[in-house]
C-alpha cells in the first residue's frame, strides 16, 4: 500500500509541478515530486524482491498503510523545512 500511496503522491505534486510554473521556483515543489518519485521507485524495487521471494508484490496491510502515511508525512515536512531555509536564505 505504501507503493500505492507514494505513487499516487509523486503524480499529484507533478501534475502540480506541470500544470503551475511559478510554484517551481517560488516554493520548490518540484523537490517534494523527486522525494516521491524515489519513494515510488524505491517500494517498487522492494516488490520486485518481494516477487522473487515469492510473497505478492503489493501489501495491503494496516501496517503498510501507515507506513505509506508517515513516508508521504515526512516529505511534506522535509520538503516544507528545506524551502523554509531557501526562502531564509534569499531573503
Amino acid at each position: 500500500m505504501c507503493l500505492i500511496l507514494t505513487f499516487l503522491a509523486a503524480v499529484f505534486t507533478s501534475i502540480i509541478c506541470f500544470s503551475h510554473p511559478q510554484f517551481i521556483q517560488q516554493f520548490q515543489l518540484h523537490k517534494l515530486a523527486l522525494m516521491y518519485w524515489g519513494a515510488t521507485l524505491m517500494w517498487s524495487i522492494d516488490g520486485v524482491f518481494q516477487l522473487r521471494e515469492g510473497e505478492a508484490f503489493f501489501d495491503l496491510s494496516l501496517n503498510d498503510t501507515f507506513l505509506g502515511i508517515v513516508v508521504i508525512i515526512c516529505g511534506v515536512v522535509l520538503w516544507g523545512l528545506t524551502t523554509f531555509a531557501h526562502r531564509r536564505k534569499t531573503v
